[in-house]
């Protein structure tokens, strides 16, 4: 089991998750966060600490898509194990739906 980034994260990109992961198994992009599922051990402390409960466990039906989407940004995408401020209009995007066409290709800073 793993645990992925869904579609509530596009353009809040709290980085609470980042912060309490003990293996260090996130990657940033532009305007969004994944996890790496091979590198994920499921301990499951990111969850909480997500303001925009983006991160789900891959047990939950419906999330393969976004499971791909970990995965193949997660080779990507440069990784990330600090936490940085979230964009300024975090909030005005948390909780918008049909966010994914928002979703940018372009890797983040990293660390």
């Amino acid at each position: 089991m793993t645990y992925v980034v869904t579609e509530n994260c596009i353009k809040c990109k709290y980085m609470d998750c980042v912060e309490v992961c003990p293996v260090d198994c996130f990657y940033e992009g532009e305007n969004f966060l994944v996890i790496h599922p091979d590198e994920c051990i499921d301990c499951g402390v990111c969850e909480p600490e997500c303001p925009a409960e983006a991160i789900k466990p891959d047990t939950e039906t419906g999330l393969e898509k976004w499971l791909g989407i970990n995965a193949d940004f997660a080779s990507k995408w440069p990784n990330i194990t600090q936490k940085r401020e979230s964009p300024a209009d975090a909030k005005d995007w948390d909780g918008k739906p049909d966010k994914e066409a928002l979703l940018s290709p372009e890797p983040g800073q990293g660390d």
